[in-house]
């Protein structure tokens, strides 16, 4: 079974009028350029040129950045310390139109930072040549949390889904989601997927590897032991989807009452960057849902948008625009003798 490229499209040019919010870890995505000059005499490693600097939105911000550029209506729920990063992501979404009125900024809090290192040759193409991760080490107090609650619930109340964006440094958590039951939402969760069982989600998407880590087994070509986990999963969350991703090999999706199916990677098998690329398929896919579409047809929205994203550098996103074209792009090829 396919989806009908014509309804995708219609689904799509729904996507302004759907109001989301993302509740999750706001990360600050910072990126270093320079040319490499030499080798240190000091030490085998690379002496670095600095060129310049650039932090845009990860993690949690990433899903609400992709919500932003796919037209549609987002209210990120969330914190950030009272430090650099935080005030450029806040920054960041004033000048995007974004509201910021339902993100804290707490004082004792740090913001999470990546840093990646991208460096080259003249004229040769950057790489990445270190990260540098900057975490808080305790979650978020007490009073902090029950702020956040009272602004969730507020914003929650005016949506038509909630996006939960799952990093692991406590911002979002299965007792915040139980409460809004009656919603329709949806989970990414990077370490935790399966505490939020029976929590009311309606379908989550991890990525092969965090299927694996769940259930300390290794999945490789194996497709039947992936659709055994991926059945065992559904089951065990009480979900009504869940949508495996695969990298080069597309993704696969799980139903109640139907056989998985599998959907074939969108474009070229050669990602340019994977960084970010999970964030703008769980915003497609939640975006579809809220405007009516089967999880089947979310899924295959949110695979064009992953094929789509994985050739840009750095955190980025996928605009409408980028996705309508892909999808008439694919409806053209599907007529032509």
């Amino acid at each position: 079974m396919s989806a009908d490229l014509g309804r995708l499209t219609e689904l799509v040019e729904q996507f302004p009028q759907q109001r989301v919010v993302v509740l999750g870890d706001f990360v600050a995505d910072e990126y270093v350029f320079g040319e490499i000059s030499r080798v240190s005499r000091e030490a085998p490693v690379l002496i670095l040129r600095h060129q310049e600097r650039e932090l845009v939105p990860g993690g949690a911000a990433n899903t609400a950045n992709n919500l932003a550029a796919l037209g549609a209506a987002v209210v990120p729920v969330s914190l950030v310390g009272d430090d650099e990063a935080g005030r450029a992501l806040l920054e960041y979404f004033r000048r995007r139109g974004v509201p910021t009125r339902a993100i804290l900024r707490v004082r004792g809090w740090m913001t999470p930072v990546k840093t990646r290192f991208l460096a080259g040759w003249t004229h040769s193409a950057r790489q990445q040549v270190l990260r540098v991760d900057r975490e808080p080490g305790t979650v978020p107090a007490a009073r902090a949390r029950a702020a956040l609650r009272q602004r969730l619930q507020r914003e929650a109340a005016l949506a038509r889904a909630v996006l939960v964006a799952d990093y692991g440094f406590g911002v979002a958590t299965p007792s915040l989601v139980q409460r809004l039951r009656g919603k329709l939402i949806t989970l990414d969760s990077r370490y935790a997927l399966l505490d939020y069982a029976r929590a009311g989600v309606y379908a989550a998407t991890p990525n092969e590897a965090e299927l694996e880590a769940l259930y300390h087994t290794r999945i490789g070509t194996d497709e039947q032991r992936l659709y055994a986990l991926g059945v065992r999963t559904l089951r065990r969350m009480g979900l009504a989807a869940l949508v495996v991703t695969r990298g080069r090999d597309g993704l696969v999706v799980f139903e109640r009452g139907r056989p998985p199916r599998p959907v074939p990677i969108y474009g070229s098998d050669e990602a340019k960057d994977v960084t970010g690329a999970g964030d703008t398929v769980i915003a497609v896919f939640t975006l579809a849902l809220a405007a009516g579409a089967t999880p089947y047809e979310a899924a295959v929205l949110a695979n064009y948008a992953g094929g789509l994203v994985v050739m840009k550098r750095g955190t980025a996103t996928v605009s409408r625009a980028e996705l309508l074209a892909a999808i008439r792009s694919e409806a053209t090829a599907a007529h032509t003798p």
